[in-house]
């Protein structure tokens, strides 16, 4: 005994044994980066029921810890948390240990961690309103039928025919409300630190939405463009540090099956068999069946979203007080918003993200097809080209994202097209595709037979706009030794010979060419 009780009184007296916990319920500050979905399409939208880009977050907090081994609990991180990503510095022992706690307070979670325990068992009269409660014991958790015991008898909730509910004298120990990350380190002395908490989390992402207003004289475009930022996590970050990065992040892992927690308790609520149970009668007939349910609503909020109008664009962009800064990340972008901003829960965000005036663009019709293509008269695609150059009023990277242009007529700026722009250096030739001209049309045919395997074939492109055009056809060619003479001879743009040519108004012109190995 004299051996054992030593040990006794060092277990009771072990720090493990009576392990402080302290909770950080919130940062002081927070930055979020978000990466747009690397799986999603340049100048494609953000799939807002599904947003599969992700966020690093960095949260500051003040922590005030006592000597000793502790437990440490930081509440309020995003449910889309990958935990193993997880960096914890400026705790003065170091990190121990940490770990995801999965234990969310829900109906199932409070009924199951209150079993045993006695709880407060609500009923109201439906006739006369009238409102009593009784003492109930838990007998049963959350996966069947919950039964009570009470001073009657046994019983399953729910089942006398009165609206009841359970009221708790409080919340079971290690149930919380919000995603919580803990971790345990042992501090050297009673002191308060400063600790950064950084982590990946799913459930974000990005894009560009821009807004091109043509000048009257069509030879200039105001270009304007809105940083969108979604976050369908249910914990908003306030005043957040934010930025977000363009460019394609090569990503091994997969968060998905990272961050997915355990599977939480269900609450099913069943009676007894009929003729059984506390009161010896069957449980209620159903309710009547529910009305019709309402169209779904979009999966995030538009809180905090700003909207454009073709009739504001030009006062809204000589107004943008607020223009996220660009900077270099290794051979990604980032772009910075210089004041904080909320990224709210289950909502978007948008920002001025460029702002440039008067850019000069030229409006091509343009077509691509094979030399011996004979589909009929086809309609021109409608390009406004412009060149990414400080010269040309532009010189700055541009994301991708979704262009909506508007042109002004008789006073009123109307929708012109829309089109989907892909990442753009600074150099670069932009060619924004904003739709099909049923004005300018292109037929090719082959209008001599085949003789000794070659063929003569004659595009024409037909122009019934009361102004001339500008037309661009790219040959889309495979094989480049039996290529005629007069399709040599043509320029390439984009890799692929090109006929340019200038369009009369109301007038149409032809090229012929003649195609080699022809059956």
């Amino acid at each position: 005994m004299r051996r054992l009780l030593p040990l006794l009184l060092l277990a009771a007296a072990s720090p493990a044994a009576a392990q402080p916990v302290v909770t950080s319920a919130a940062p002081d500050s927070v930055s979020v980066s978000i990466f747009r979905d690397p799986e999603r399409g340049e100048g494609g939208g953000i799939g807002l029921r599904w947003l599969q880009g992700f966020a690093l977050i960095s949260e500051t907090r003040t922590i005030d810890l006592p000597a000793g081994d502790v437990r440490l609990r930081f509440e309020g991180v995003a449910e889309g948390m990958v935990a193993v990503s997880a960096i914890v510095t400026g705790l003065p022992g170091g990190v121990v240990q940490k770990n995801r706690d999965a234990a969310l307070l829900s109906p199932a979670s409070l009924l199951d961690g209150s079993l045993g325990n006695r709880v407060h068992l609500r009923r109201t009269d439906g006739a006369t309103g009238k409102v009593t409660e009784e003492d109930a014991i838990i007998r049963s958790g959350p996966g069947g039928a919950v039964v009570l015991q009470t001073p009657a008898g046994f019983e399953s909730l729910r089942c006398t025919g009165l609206p009841e509910s359970l009221v708790y004298d409080g919340v079971p120990a290690g149930l919380t409300a919000k995603p919580t990350l803990s971790v345990t380190t042992r501090s050297p002395a009673a002191q308060r630190a400063t600790v950064t908490l950084t982590y990946l989390a799913t459930g974000f992402d990005w894009a560009s939405n821009y807004v091109a207003r043509v000048a009257p004289d069509g030879r200039t475009l105001d270009l304007f463009a809105w940083l969108t930022v979604a976050n369908s996590n249910g914990e908003s970050f306030a005043d957040a540090s934010l930025s977000a990065i363009a460019g394609t992040l090569n990503v091994e892992s997969d968060f998905d099956d990272l961050v997915e927690a355990p599977p939480q308790p269900y609450l099913r609520l069943s009676c007894f068999p009929t003729g059984s149970g506390r009161y010896g009668r069957p449980p209620p007939p159903p309710p009547p069946p529910a009305p019709p349910a309402p169209a779904p609503a979009p999966a995030l909020e538009m809180a905090d979203t700003l909207v454009v109008t073709g009739s504001r664009n030009r006062a809204m962009a000589s107004r943008a007080a607020v223009v996220a800064a660009q900077e270099n990340l290794g051979d990604l972008k980032l772009y910075r918003v210089p004041i904080p901003v909320t990224v709210a829960a289950n909502g978007q965000k948008q920002v001025a993200l460029l702002v440039k005036d008067a850019v000069p663009f030229r409006r091509i019709y343009r077509l691509r097809a094979c030399l011996s293509c004979e589909d009929g008269a086809r309609e021109a695609e409608i390009v406004l080209r412009m060149e990414n150059r400080k010269t040309a009023a532009l010189g700055v990277p541009l994301p991708s994202g979704e262009v909506a242009v508007f042109e002004t007529v008789q006073g009123e700026s109307l929708l012109a097209g829309q089109g989907e722009l892909r990442d753009h250096a600074v150099g670069e030739t932009v060619n924004l595709v904003i739709g099909d001209s049923s004005q300018v049309r292109v037929s090719i045919e082959n209008y001599v037979a085949p003789k000794n395997s070659e063929a003569d074939y004659r595009l024409t492109v037909t122009n019934a706009n009361p102004f001339a055009v500008d037309f661009e056809m790219g040959f889309e060619v495979h094989d480049t030794a039996g290529l005629d003479r007069r399709i040599r001879k043509l320029p390439r743009r984009d890799g692929l010979p090109t006929w340019a040519v200038a369009v009369p108004a109301n007038g149409s012109r032809s090229f012929d060419y003649r195609v080699k190995g022809a059956d």
